[in-house]
């Protein structure tokens, strides 16, 4: 996968402990996809999502132990068109993740930045292109004026 600037693609196996570690409460959607991204872009993309209001908000985002990425749930079938350089969208299938029980994650471990019965169902994958296209802008102007 392609990337650009400063935003570079979540490493295979962050995905992987995302969605092997993660329990929680799931109500609207069976198995979303979810879509990785560095954690200082996906920080912004919530910004921007939640500054704008825009259609459905921000579904719930996940953060891996190491603090290095996001995962931000859409609805099923993302993956297969999504093409966001600097970012991976991985089919979960459910797997690792329980429905209806949510479990506070361990210190240090991988969890919710913003927990499903905090926010909406899921993320509307245009709004978080958009959001992270916007992301990306910002963040590599911020980088060339220092």
């Amino acid at each position: 996968m392609e990337s650009t600037g400063t935003n570079t693609a979540p490493e295979p196996g962050v995905t992987a402990t995302v969605i092997a570690t993660v329990t929680a409460t799931v109500t609207a959607i069976d198995a979303p996809d979810l879509v990785t991204v560095p954690t200082r872009q996906g920080l912004e993309a919530v910004d921007i999502i939640r500054r704008a209001s825009r259609a459905g908000g921000v579904g719930p985002v996940l953060h891996d132990g190491s603090g290095d990425t996001l995962g931000f749930l859409v609805p099923p079938g993302t993956a297969d068109a999504w093409d966001m350089p600097g970012s991976a969208c991985t089919q979960t299938n459910g797997r690792g993740m329980r429905f209806g029980d949510a479990v506070p994650p361990a210190t240090g471990a991988t969890g919710w930045l913003l927990p499903p019965e905090a926010v909406g169902p899921v993320t509307d994958p245009a709004v978080l292109r958009e959001a992270l296209g916007e992301a990306a802008r910002l963040i590599e102007a911020a980088d060339n004026c220092r």
